[in-house]
C-alpha cells in the first residue's frame, strides 16, 4: 500500500509568483506529498489570500516563517509538517532553510542555495548535525534522458570525456525590463536579492550542475568573463568561462539573458574518446550519441533500451512528451520517497537517493563565488570544491 502523503509548507510562493506555483504543481504530480501549511508572503494578508485559494485550513497560514518553523514544530508529530519548500528570491533562502533544519524539518530549496559561500556552508553543516534531509531543486536532472547521458558516462559509453560544452540562453533580459516594474526582473538583477551574479547565478548555476551530475567531472580551474550589456543594470546578464577538469578535460560554458530570440536554450554536448552526446532542454525527450564513424544515432525516452536510472523518471509512454514539471516532480518524489523509508527505518532505494543535495547547493554557490572572482581579476583561478568529511561524492 501507498504511504501516506508527506506533509510539507511552503515559504514564498504568494500571489504571482511563478516559481512558486511550479514546485505545488510539481509536488502534487505523483500523490506523493501534501501541501499542509505556509508563510506564502511576509504580508500577513497577501499569505492569507494565498492560503485561501488553495484550500488550506487558516490556523496552518503563516504571516512570517519564523512564525511558521515555531508553530509546526510545536504541533504534534502526526500533524506537523515533515517538509519545507523555501521558494523565496536567493537572499531569503539562508534564514527560511536554517531555522527550519533547526526545527528538525527537512528542506527543499530553490537555486542558488544561498548568496554567500559561509552561508551555504553553515546549512551543510546544519544539516550534518542534524540529520536531516535537505534537497536542491537543480530541476534538470529529472530529466529522463539527463539520467540517461549520466549513465552513458559512467558506462564508459563515451570513452575518456575530452571536452564539454555547456549554453544556457535566454533573451527575456535584452532590455532594461527591470525599470518597468516587472517582479521577476526587478529582484533578480538586484544585487541586495539575487546576490553576486546576475545570469551567472539565476541560469549559470544550472549549467554548472548539470555538467557535474551529467558528466562526474570536477571542476579545477576556470576563467569567466562577466558582462553587463543593458545600461545600468547592476549584475551580469551575459558570461563566457573556459573550464578545466581534473583528469585533463576541458570545457567552456556561455550564459545571457540579452541572447535575443532564445527562449530557454540550456543545451550539453560532451565529446568523448569513443562517441559524445547531445541534450537540449527545449527537446528533453532526445539524446543524441554520435559515433566515431560519422553515424548519429537519436535515443528517445520512453523505450525499454534505456537504463534503469532513466525508466525509473519516467512517467509516460514514448511518443508522449514530458517536461518542465515532470523534471521538477522527479526531484519532489524522490525526496518524498526516500523520507517515507527512513521513517519507517528502511534504506531508500538507490534511485530515490537521486537529487540535488545540499553539498551540491553548495558547491554551485562556490562556483558562483569563483566566477565572479575571476572575472573581476581577469584571469584564472583556482575553482576545486574540496568536501568536508560526510559531504556526498
Amino acid at each position: 500500500m501507498r504511504a501516506a502523503p508527506i506533509r510539507y509548507g511552503m515559504v514564498g510562493g504568494g500571489p504571482g509568483a511563478f516559481i512558486g506555483e511550479v514546485h505545488r504543481m510539481a509536488a502534487a504530480l505523483d500523490g506523493e506529498l501534501e501541501l499542509v501549511a505556509g508563510a506564502f508572503s511576509s504580508d500577513r494578508d497577501r499569505s492569507r489570500a494565498q492560503g485561501v485559494e488553495l484550500g488550506l485550513h487558516p490556523g496552518r497560514v503563516y504571516g512570517s516563517y519564523g512564525e511558521m518553523a515555531e508553530v509546526e514544530a510545536g504541533l504534534p508529530r502526526a500533524e506537523r509538517i515533515q517538509l519545507v519548500s523555501v521558494v523565496t528570491p536567493n537572499h531569503l533562502h539562508f534564514d527560511p532553510a536554517r531555522r527550519f533544519l533547526e526545527a528538525g524539518i527537512h528542506v527543499v530549496c530553490d537555486k542558488p542555495l544561498t548568496t554567500t559561500v559561509e552561508d551555504a556552508e553553515a546549512l551543510r553543516d546544519l544539516v550534518r548535525k542534524q540529520d536531516l534531509t535537505f534537497a536542491v531543486t537543480y530541476n534538470y536532472t529529472g530529466y529522463p534522458m539527463v539520467k540517461e547521458a549520466r549513465e552513458w558516462i559512467r558506462s564508459g559509453r563515451l570513452g575518456e570525456i575530452r571536452k564539454v560544452v555547456v549554453e544556457y540562453l535566454q533573451g527575456w533580459l535584452a532590455t532594461p525590463l527591470e525599470d518597468t516594474g516587472h517582479r521577476q526582473a526587478t529582484w533578480r538583477t538586484d544585487p541586495a536579492r539575487a546576490g553576486i551574479a546576475g545570469a551567472l547565478g539565476d541560469i549559470g548555476t544550472h549549467a554548472h550542475d548539470l555538467v557535474r551530475y551529467v558528466t562526474g567531472l570536477e571542476l579545477e580551474r576556470l576563467c569567466a568573463d562577466l558582462t553587463t550589456f543593458v545600461a545600468g543594470r547592476r549584475l551580469d546578464d551575459d558570461a563566457s568561462l573556459l573550464m578545466r577538469f581534473a583528469g585533463g578535460a576541458r570545457g567552456s560554458m556561455t550564459v545571457s539573458q540579452v541572447a535575443v530570440g532564445e527562449d530557454n536554450g540550456l543545451s550539453l554536448r560532451v565529446f568523448g574518446t569513443e562517441g559524445a552526446l547531445t541534450w537540449r532542454q527545449e527537446a528533453p525527450d532526445e539524446l543524441a550519441l554520435g559515433r566515431t564513424d560519422g553515424v548519429r544515432e537519436v535515443h528517445r525516452r520512453g523505450h525499454d533500451a534505456l537504463s534503469k536510472r532513466a525508466k525509473t523518471a519516467t512517467r509516460l509512454p514514448a511518443g508522449h512528451p514530458e517536461g518542465f514539471i515532470e523534471a521538477f516532480a522527479t526531484i519532489y518524489r524522490n525526496v518524498a520517497r526516500t523520507l517515507a523509508a527512513r521513517s519507517d527505518g528502511r534504506e531508500p532505494a538507490p534511485a530515490d537517493l537521486d537529487f540535488p543535495t545540499v553539498d551540491d547547493g553548495l558547491r554551485g554557490v562556490h562556483f558562483i563565488d569563483r566566477a565572479v572572482i575571476s572575472s573581476k581579476s581577469k584571469s584564472w583561478v583556482d575553482a576545486a570544491y574540496v568536501a568536508r568529511a560526510g559531504a556526498r561524492a
